[in-house]
């Protein structure tokens, strides 16, 4: 089974608008709501990929109780922790070729709903074969809130895809996840300093002293597709030019696909073409956390993974 981990999840509103004015009345007609969050969206394609997995989390309020439906309706198992507070809405108004986001920053989480979910989350964790850790932390959570979950549940595998103090963090921790996934402008904030696409300033960077005891890290880099490093072996990931509707969550499907070729123990090539093959086809469908899966062996035979040495 996989677990996936979301702990500061949403309600997802899109507001498609043809034109937005402000300071007066905007009616919408299309209004799409759906559970969201990275982690929600890692869960909804690992489903459609016919895994076993369980989303988990905290959620709360009215808010919380929407967001079960809605996984309920897709036929995902959860067991969230429930809080105090209310989840959070997420909105993007659509308009006029741009996407103008607003964001709650979500409930403060207390000192003893932490303390409850790590015990929640161990219980979780000892059912499980591998986990993905996805997102941001709420307030009130400590900095090193996912440095904890690691330690609660090792030996077991973990995927991890956050940014920031909380990956900083991770990376100084004493326990490692067994895959991080920085898009390019993450891994130059980790690093504190640019990094050009060129294979011996990307390996170089991968070899940073700070990515120590971490078996893989993968680097999206957009419709230039990605870099890898696998132990000491890197890998050069190109992809093919598809017609792109909506980006929104392709390194979410990129997540589930690397998490599912761990835990089916794929070899490095097929892992990479899979994750990368995911995110694409996430990216040609307007509804974010959704592949057309009819179209996964046609881009899996045009994504080339080239070693690179080590």
């Amino acid at each position: 089974m996989i677990l996936t981990i979301t702990m500061n999840p949403s309600i997802d509103i899109s507001y498609p608008l043809e034109e937005f004015n402000l300071d007066t009345v905007n009616r919408v007609k299309n209004v799409q709501k759906t559970a969201g969050g990275k982690g929600l969206n890692v869960t909804r394609i690992l489903k459609q990929f016919d895994a076993e997995v369980t989303a988990s989390g905290l959620i709360g309020g009215f808010l919380g109780e929407e967001i079960k439906k809605d996984l309920e309706k897709s036929g995902i198992t959860h067991n969230f922790l429930p809080i105090s507070g209310e989840t959070r809405n997420c909105i993007a108004i659509l308009h006029e070729g741009q996407q103008t986001e607003i964001l709650e920053s979500g409930p403060i989480i207390t000192e003893q709903e932490s303390a409850a979910f790590l015990r929640h989350f161990k219980e979780l964790a000892d059912k499980a074969d591998i986990l993905s850790f996805s997102g941001s932390l709420p307030e009130g959570l400590p900095v090193d809130f996912y440095s904890q979950m690691l330690q609660a549940c090792q030996p077991k595998p973990v995927v991890l895809d956050c940014s920031g103090a909380a990956l900083a963090e991770v990376l100084r921790g004493r326990v490692k996840p067994k895959l991080i996934k920085p898009n390019a402008e993450e891994l130059a904030g980790i690093l504190g300093r640019r990094v050009p696409s060129e294979v011996a300033e990307l390996k170089a960077a991968l070899s940073d002293p700070m990515f120590a005891d971490i078996e893989w890290i993968v680097v999206s880099m957009g419709g230039n597709g990605a870099f890898a490093k696998h132990f000491d072996t890197f890998y050069r990931v190109t992809i093919p030019k598809i017609d792109v509707v909506n980006p929104v969550g392709s390194g979410d499907a990129t997540v589930a696909g690397l998490t599912a070729a761990i835990d089916a123990g794929l070899s490095d090539q097929e892992l990479l073409k899979q994750g990368n093959v995911l995110g694409m086809l996430n990216a040609q469908e307007a509804t974010t956390g959704q592949v057309e899966l009819a179209n996964y062996q046609t881009l899996f035979e045009q994504i080339q993974v080239e070693e690179v040495g080590g």
